[in-house]
């Protein structure tokens, strides 16, 4: 499978059930196979150590699903597509305690206010007590959830694949406030996760267009196109934002697919940069740069300010790469095969490669404290140092 059917699939999917296209597959030329970049022999110059590992169930469960690890203070929360939710000492992988859902998770965990938040495949948001897993409440929003809601000021913000985004009482799980925009007639399968800072959420919508949400009363402090739809058909005016923004320095750092990675000011949402990029993943940075994986696998070192390339690596061209991640001056990012491929975040030159396991790594990786946590589509979570 190419990339492009990779990311398209359900799209196509969905459009075909609409009775829109009698053959989805005849928009592709048959004839079209992208290859994935074979690996080259590399000797590792530096060598990350792996602290623990361990299996925490099903995984993704072979699903497009936001399933990826969430670490607040020394505790780590994972979930898998079977409703397993758990809660793992971050510096040894124990397990502090476990809880069956029995439900189709599909996004998270989020947390805040003392919770852990979880979405389904149903339409369902879950709140369990960060302390031992029990049920606060449970509500049905609008559609599937495939973001990471969050939470602070006694708000839970949630993302629905359906274009919708809710404000939640923390305490009961009651709708405080909704907004809504109308999602385009295509739309990648993912969801933008909130970002709550200073009072406000930050979210990225289908078509290209990122907002700011008052928390106490969901009202729009601003919006801004990080993209604008062009093009005669719907497929070329696809222009979603699935990746989550990245809140640094009083920016906002957005990336979308067919579209631009740009910069905004995070109180105005005035658009300071933008390069024209195609991305659908999320993005990292630190004090040398901002780093993204664009569709084709390419991975690029940019100037914060300016939005100036850098760096630029082509090694990795189509291996349907995953989120970046920065730790000690190294960019990492995971591929479909589940390797960790270390850059240099100076130049981009591959000095290390890794490997979870044998399963994809999608969305999975989480810097904090100076260790990286990935955990891979099947199941595999571990957590990696650099050697000091």
């Amino acid at each position: 499978m190419t990339m492009r059917q990779l990311i398209w699939m359900p799209v196509l999917l969905a459009l075909a059930g609409c009775g829109t296209v009698a053959d989805p597959f005849s928009w592709f030329d048959s004839t079209e196979v992208v290859e994935p970049s074979p690996l080259v022999d590399l000797q590792n110059q530096v060598q990350p150590q792996q602290i623990w590992s361990r299996d925490i169930g099903a995984g993704t469960d072979e699903q497009s699903l936001n399933l990826s690890p969430r670490v607040v203070g020394d505790t780590v929360y994972v979930a898998d597509a079977e409703g397993r939710v758990q809660a793992l000492d971050a510096a040894s992988g124990a397990t502090r305690w476990q809880v069956d859902l029995d439900l189709p998770l599909s996004g998270g965990p989020g947390a805040g206010d003392g919770m852990v938040l979880i979405g389904t495949s149903d339409a369902d948001v879950v709140a369990l007590n960060v302390v031992d897993g029990s049920e606060r409440w449970r509500v049905r929003v609008s559609s599937e959830v495939l973001s990471a809601p969050g939470a602070a000021n006694g708000v839970v913000v949630v993302h629905t694949v359906d274009g919708k985004v809710f404000g939640l009482e923390s305490t009961t799980g009651s709708e405080r406030w909704r907004y809504e925009r109308e999602v385009p007639v295509l739309t990648l399968r993912g969801s933008s996760s909130p970002v709550l800072a200073g009072g406000v959420a930050v979210v990225g919508m289908a078509g290209g267009k990122l907002v700011a949400l008052r928390l106490a009363n969901g009202s729009l402090v601003w919006d801004a196109n990080v993209a604008v739809p062009t093009g005669r058909s719907e497929l070329e005016r696809l222009a979603d934002i699935d990746g989550d923004p990245l809140i640094l320095r009083g920016g906002v750092f957005a990336a979308t697919y067919q579209g631009n990675v740009a910069a905004l000011e995070q109180r105005g949402g005035r658009v300071a940069w933008q390069r024209k990029m195609s991305s659908y993943s999320g993005m990292a940075a630190d004090g040398d740069g901002l780093y993204v994986a664009d569709e084709e696998g390419v991975v690029w070192g940019l100037e914060l300010r300016s939005g100036a390339v850098r760096w630029s690596q082509k090694a990795l061209a189509n291996r349907r790469l995953s989120n970046t991640a920065a730790l000690g001056g190294l960019v990492v990012v995971g591929d479909f095969e589940g390797y960790l491929h270390w850059l240099d975040n100076k130049d981009g030159s591959l000095v290390a490669r890794t490997r979870l396991g044998s399963e994809p790594i999608t969305t999975g990786l989480q810097v904090v404290d100076g260790v990286l946590y990935v955990q891979g589509d099947g199941g595999q979570l571990a957590a990696v140092r650099l050697p000091r």
